[in-house]
């Protein structure tokens, strides 16, 4: 049972590491949080916006303020999947030839998929071990990641030349999907005047794994009403064209809803953002705030519902409009 101590510590770790984020990161204070959000309750993130908008630079700077392993994986369509797992090569020793595993860029506890959906399916698919069970297998041999582990992945939209999109597979693994928007023009202006004259100021490291292991163990136990956590439960249902109970417009233009996956990510991510906001239960509020991000890649559009102009956010809008809370 945590107390209201726990709650402050917290609430001032997680204020400490966003302030050093802010030192490169100019706005995007909800794509900062969703972020720190998906690493606290241990998920991987999906980035989405078009190139140029920092998401690189975002994943960078985080890797600069935790003071954990980093690496980084430009995808191109031309990348195998030995490159990002490694490989076994033959070494010479005093007793012969023998063969020995040389970990790929994917042994590292932050991992950077930049522009993910450039590579083949191949190589994607590469990426599913590692992100669901933490462990690579090569050779028949498998080799467990330490932890924490994450892969923050960078997509480009899919409209954009040279794309693949990512299997629903893939995606499902992704907790959180954060569509990183253009920026103000004050925003603008302040990104301009912080790239192009000498900085000054540059994030510190203020955190480790055992810092983001302990706050993950405090948001784990963060209770939630059994109301609650129904109201998400018959959210994620909800999605679903299949079942009687779903809204109309989920059965005309949804071809398939959200997985277990997307129920367990939700109320996973809403205990995080109760103690980042400084409470001390989930509220539904949270739910609400989160199911754009949780849900929007789990959500496939019907040919009808692409030929309407529908939205995986418009449905996920319209159910949290009429889905009543009791």
């Amino acid at each position: 049972m945590i107390d209201q101590s726990q709650i402050q510590q917290f609430a001032e770790r997680a204020a400490e590491i966003k302030r050093e984020i802010a030192k490169e990161i100019i706005g995007q204070e909800a794509v900062v949080d969703q972020l720190l959000t998906v690493m606290i309750a241990g998920g991987n993130a999906l980035l989405e916006g078009v190139p140029g908008l920092g998401k690189t630079r975002l994943v960078r700077t985080l890797s600069q303020v935790f003071d954990m392993p980093f690496s980084r994986i430009q995808f191109t369509p031309d990348l195998m999947p030995a490159d990002i797992t490694g490989t076994n090569i033959i070494v010479k020793t005093e007793n012969g030839n023998e063969f020995r595993f040389r970990e790929g860029p994917l042994f590292a506890s932050i991992v950077l998929a930049d522009e993910i959906n450039r590579a083949t399916p191949k190589t994607q698919a590469a990426l599913l071990e590692a992100m669901q069970e933490h462990s690579v297998t090569v050779a028949g041999e498998t080799h467990v990641l330490a932890e924490p582990y994450f892969v923050l992945a960078t997509q480009n939209p899919m409209e954009q030349e040279g794309t693949y999109p990512l299997p629903e597979a893939q995606l499902d693994r992704f907790m959180l999907k954060i569509m990183v928007d253009f920026p103000s023009l004050e925003e603008l202006g302040q990104i301009v005047g912080l790239t192009t004259v000498p900085q000054t100021e540059h994030a510190q490291k203020v955190a480790d794994a055992k810092t983001l292991l302990e706050m993950r163990a405090v948001a784990q136990e963060v209770p939630i009403a059994q109301a609650v956590r129904d109201f998400a439960l018959r959210l994620v249902l909800a999605t679903h064209p299949e079942i009687e109970s779903s809204p109309e417009n989920v059965r005309r233009f949804v071809r398939f809803g959200a997985s277990p996956r997307a129920a367990q990510a939700i109320i996973a991510a809403a205990r995080v953002r109760a103690l980042m906001a400084g409470r001390y239960n989930v509220a539904y509020e949270d739910i609400e705030a989160l199911a754009p991000a949780c849900l929007r890649h789990r959500i496939a559009l019907s040919f009808e519902g692409m030929a309407e102009g529908e939205t995986a956010e418009g449905v996920i809008a319209g159910l949290l409009k009429t889905l009543p809370r009791e």
